[in-house]
């Protein structure tokens, strides 16, 4: 299993996998290519689907400058390794030169090709299910965030911090935000609302409202193609920063805190994108936001001061609760129903980590038997629901 590095990035929205990941294939790829004045790119499946709408051939053509581009769409055409698949070719004065690079974007802005040196990067955790780590913290006498410090080292503390500061500075950019974001939708902001509105009432309606407020600022900034933080995807980015701040002002916890239960949700959105997936075209929404409030719900059981079984249990009902949800964005932009999903799965992620919290922590269903079935799941989910805008509310709202 790979490093948390590759699962928390930081760069521009609106998406991981139709953004982010692009990108960083296409900087691959004009480094291979310094020379070439001409590139032709292709685009599969959902990534051709919904490029449009996630700025795909924006962010190609703007990264293979000043070399020319024609991007090319072919949403019918699904790649066997994966939906969101590419072809990369490269030209000078017309000739072809060098071979075409077919690789996929396989969420979180994770890029593959599927050759050994992909498998090369995921030698950092000798453990690749939960059950197992959780043998290791009763059998060492540590907790879950201790194996994430003996797997990546020391340095993975700086790195966390850097990644707590820049989730934490895309949501004061998205607390003061206003307008309406970019798109056909006309969808306007509602985060710097939502935040004065907090402040104006009491108890728990004024806490629901400021984390929702926190979940929102993030989400919009991403809708807006500000940079923001991975968790673990860029359509779920709001969930887990939410939670974090919210918990830290909450309960006036040190950033030691934090940082302990960020490794913890690293390592259990590196579990859901080692054993299933993260990518929204591979296996709908769940994967995104459903996995994004399984971290977030380990992560507030951590803070509640939760033993490892109660975080496993946390995670296990956070995710167990959003099996089958699908992806239908409408429009192609991660807005409807991206935005509200990230503000509801915050509150659900709480809620989670409070129950297994309350319990004596034994369950039937354990975190990896979900896992396994949330991979089941979104591979029975037919292709219109899984980023293709061809389905659910994608079809319903013109």
């Amino acid at each position: 299993m790979e490093s948390i590095r590759e699962l928390f990035k930081y760069g521009h929205g609106p998406s991981s996998s139709h953004t982010m990941g692009p990108q960083r294939a296409a900087e691959e790829f004009k480094k291979r290519y310094p020379q070439a004045n001409y590139f032709k790119v292709i685009l599969y499946g959902s990534l051709a689907a919904t490029g449009k709408g996630h700025l795909t051939d924006v962010i190609i053509a703007k990264t293979l400058k000043p070399a020319k581009a024609d991007i090319i769409f072919k949403p019918e055409i699904f790649l066997e390794k994966h939906p969101n698949g590419m072809d990369f070719e490269a030209y000078v004065d017309g000739k072809k030169i060098g071979e075409t690079w077919r690789v996929y974007s396989v969420g979180g802005g994770t890029i593959k090709d599927f050759t050994e040196k992909d498998d090369a990067k995921e030698r950092v955790y000798d453990l690749n299910k939960l059950t197992d780590i959780l043998k290791w913290c009763k059998t060492e006498g540590k907790e879950l965030w201790e194996y994430v410090e003996k797997c990546e080292g020391d340095g993975i503390w700086d790195f966390l911090a850097d990644i707590w500061e820049k989730m934490k500075d895309t949501i004061e950019r998205g607390l003061v935000a206003e307008g309406v974001l970019p798109g056909s939708l006309k969808l306007p902001r509602k985060a710097s609302s939502f935040y004065l509105k907090s402040k104006q009432l009491n108890d728990d309606l004024a806490d629901k409202c400021l984390l929702s407020a926190y979940a929102l600022a993030t989400s919009e900034e991403n809708a807006a193609g500000g940079k923001v933080v991975t968790a673990p995807t860029c359509g779920s980015s709001g969930v887990l920063p939410a939670v974090l701040r919210f918990m830290q002002e909450k309960y006036q916890l040190p950033d030691e805190y934090i940082l302990k239960a960020l490794a913890i949700a690293g390592l259990i959105g590196n579990l859901i994108k080692h054993n299933a997936s993260i990518a929204g075209a591979e296996v709908g929404c769940q994967g995104e936001v459903g996995a994004a409030c399984s971290m977030a719900a380990a992560a507030a059981a951590k803070l509640r001061g939760a033993s490892p079984q109660k975080i496993e249990y946390a995670a296990e009902i956070a995710m167990e609760h959003h099996l089958g949800l699908t992806c239908d964005p409408v429009g192609g932009y991660v807005q409807i129903p991206c935005i509200e999903r990230n503000v509801v799965a915050a509150s659900r992620a709480i809620d989670s980590a409070n129950y297994a919290f309350f319990s004596d922590g034994t369950h039937r269903i354990s975190f990896d038997k979900v896992v396994d079935a949330m991979m089941k799941t979104g591979k029975d989910l037919k292709t219109a629901y899984k980023e293709t805008s061809k389905g659910g509310l994608a079809v319903e709202i013109k």
